[in-house]
């Protein structure tokens, strides 16, 4: 049965590891096995700064979430990672190589994280919520 509280308390790796999804989320244009784009288009700049937007307000939740714990602040994450997910078939850039492919599974471990916290702190209080441990 211990293994089952390891799905009903908060930690603060989990904030931790949304950061450094966050910044993941950011460096993805970039990462290996992309093509090569040295020619920036109008299409292209619109998903590299969709691509930003997101990335730094997943850092920035994941942040505020491990000075101050507060419920939307999952609901938002998970709201991002759906977001990111259907960012390739919104902006256009859903026939690329790899990065549809990158921002579903990023976008996926943003929600799924998001919504592991959020079950694990959906029965506190406002005061066990105040009290998260840094």
């Amino acid at each position: 049965m211990s293994d089952f509280r390891f799905f009903s308390t908060h930690r603060s790796w989990e904030d931790w590891f949304g950061m450094l999804l966050g910044v993941l989320i950011v460096v993805s244009p970039w990462f290996p096995l992309q093509p090569a784009n040295e020619i920036m288009t109008a299409d292209r700049s619109t998903m590299i700064l969709n691509t930003f937007v997101v990335g730094m307000l997943v850092f920035g939740l994941a942040q505020l979430e491990y000075v101050a714990l507060q419920r939307w602040e999952e609901v938002a994450e998970i709201v991002l990672g759906l977001w990111l997910i259907a960012s390739p078939w919104i902006f256009g850039y859903s026939g690329d190589a790899f990065l549809p492919a990158w921002h579903a599974i990023l976008g996926a471990v943003v929600a799924l994280l998001g919504a592991l916290q959020l079950w694990q702190d959906w029965r506190l209080t406002d005061q066990e919520l105040a009290n998260h441990p840094q």
